[in-house]
């Protein structure tokens, strides 16, 4: 259950901030944000090695694609795609509409089911491919200001114990500021280990589960404002499985 929090703050320097946790297999290989696609030079992501796609990115326009398991759909399946490809598929575009809107009119068969955010400085999108069966359309949702959070059920699904307990630490947190390179808040809560009585450690922010199922890395990413000329993305990446590192600016 990889999860996601982003803050949207139209008129702001720094529009759009975005954090996030990857649960996955330890044993699932993995290499950091960078640029791995020969084909695709302007992808920085990190690399899912098992499938050749990837999990969360940013390209050079300044589109972020970030793709979440839903409940009940850890792993491949036979006869169906791998959905990293479509985090790739998404920063093939300048402009996070318009991807939304491609992305929007897959084959929702050909994939076990997701939640998928695609965003830039202007915008942020939701793709909800809730039905496990593919019969339904792959639902496209516009978000608004605020903060916002999302795993492998719908947004800010309070059912979700994680979502219950970050959401309002997220939203009442000081919020990152790119300019001084203070993201100490959003760091402590994307590292919190604390687990809820009763739920278990996947009521943690990043967690560690008997048969090898983990928090694996953070990122965070902030994008800024359209008029500041010369001012670059910040993209920031953290491993914790198999073994901790420090938060480091991923080069752009």
């Amino acid at each position: 259950m990889c999860t996601l929090v982003l803050l949207r703050r139209p008129g702001h320097d720094w529009p759009l901030v975005l954090g996030a946790n990857r649960d996955e297999m330890i044993d699932r290989p993995a290499k950091p944000p960078a640029r791995h696609w020969p084909d695709r030079p302007e992808i920085v992501a990190g690399l899912d090695e098992l499938a050749g796609g990837s999990w969360f990115g940013l390209n050079d326009h300044g589109v972020v694609a970030a793709i979440l398991n839903r409940e009940g759909s850890l792993g491949p399946a036979p006869g169906q795609r791998s959905r990293g490809e479509l985090v790739l598929e998404a920063l093939d575009h300048a402009d996070a509409l318009d991807a939304a809107i491609a992305l929007s009119e897959i084959d929702p068969r050909a994939y076990r089911s997701f939640n998928m955010i695609i965003a830039d400085n202007r915008d942020v999108h939701w793709l909800r491919h809730a039905d496990p069966t593919g019969s339904l359309p792959v639902e496209l949702r516009a978000l608004g200001p605020g903060v916002a959070m999302i795993a492998s059920g719908d947004l800010d699904d309070i059912q979700k114990p994680r979502l219950r307990r970050y959401r309002p630490r997220f939203a009442a947190a000081a919020s990152p500021d790119p300019g001084s390179a203070d993201w100490a808040a959003w760091e402590s809560l994307l590292a919190d280990d604390t687990t809820e009585p009763q739920q278990g450690p996947r009521s943690a922010m990043r967690f560690s589960a008997e048969g090898g199922f983990a928090t694996l890395s953070s990122v965070m990413v902030a994008l800024p404002a359209a008029n500041r000329a010369g001012v670059r993305p910040v993209f920031r990446f953290r491993r914790w499985q198999p073994a901790p590192t420090a938060w480091a600016d991923v080069a752009l």
